[in-house]
């Protein structure tokens, strides 16, 4: 998760800091860190999973996850569902380890490093500085083992670099919080959010299949990059959804569209 510490003074750690850890099977606490968590889930996470159980995202969401409506931002997060056992264990994690380890979410990849955001005031803008921290629990032995790194050099290995950069565009909503002005997000545009944020079949379904494409103005090359590949109609939500939420221009409307019909647009 990428935690808002704007209130709290925690121990900032740069992409050269260097530790020692190593997880693997021989260990005595393996997938101990895989139960009673709390995993939020980005986009790409859900992208790269569904893809791996070869299902609709609309299939995966229903299974495997459930909703959390952040009490400052109101936007719908999802958080991955928790298996009803003792332990509450990840679903997709034996004995044996994780059975989807390459398509695991970044949350699992940055483990034991976690990413902070610091927000501080220059002049007149609001600055928002990246940090890491390590996640130290008191069952974890993985830091007595003798495998060094730098923090740049665990997230190179652990391939959580492509997924920032998959996200980056997305965690802006993580960062935003209800400020003096700002409307509550109201249940149709929780709506529009979860759907463009993480329902990527159904965003599709709503853009070809509905009104979507009378209303904005498109090249017809990029229409068919968001045809052909999700990672391309991935970025192109985030895009939508800061036009929708008014937080920028992103898009154009064709002349004559009323602005509401773009605001409430139908078939979600």
């Amino acid at each position: 998760m990428l935690p808002d510490m704007s209130s709290v003074e925690p121990v900032k750690l740069s992409l050269n800091t260097r530790f020692r850890f190593r997880c693997h099977k021989g260990i005595v606490c393996f997938t101990r860190c895989c139960s009673v968590i709390d995993i939020l889930l980005t986009p790409y996470d859900i992208l790269r999973i569904k893809n791996r159980l070869v299902i609709s995202s609309g299939e995966f969401l229903e299974k495997y996850t459930y909703i959390h409506i952040d009490e400052k931002s109101f936007y719908p997060f999802v958080m991955l569902k928790m298996l009803s056992d003792e332990k509450k264990s990840c679903p997709f994690v034996t004995q044996e380890g994780c059975t989807i380890y390459t398509d695991r979410p970044a949350n699992c990849r940055y483990y034991p490093v976690g990413q902070g955001i610091l927000k501080r005031k220059e002049g007149e803008s609001i600055i928002d500085d990246e940090f890491y921290f390590f996640i130290k629990e008191h069952h974890c032995l993985g830091f007595k083992e003798d495998k060094e790194w730098t923090i740049e050099e665990w997230r190179n290995d652990q391939d959580a670099s492509l997924y920032d950069e998959m996200n980056r565009d997305w965690k802006m909503f993580l960062l935003r919080t209800k400020t003096p002005g700002q409307k509550e997000l109201d249940d149709k545009k929780q709506k529009i959010f979860y759907m463009a944020s993480y329902d990527m079949d159904r965003f599709s379904r709503y853009i070809f299949g509905s009104k979507f494409l009378e209303v904005f103005q498109m090249d017809k090359t990029d229409i068919e990059k968001l045809k052909r590949n999700e990672i391309e109609l991935m970025k192109f939500g985030f895009r939508y959804l800061r036009y929708i939420l008014h937080i920028e221009k992103t898009l154009k409307i064709r002349n004559g569209i009323i602005n509401d019909r773009v605001a409430k647009p139908q078939n979600i």
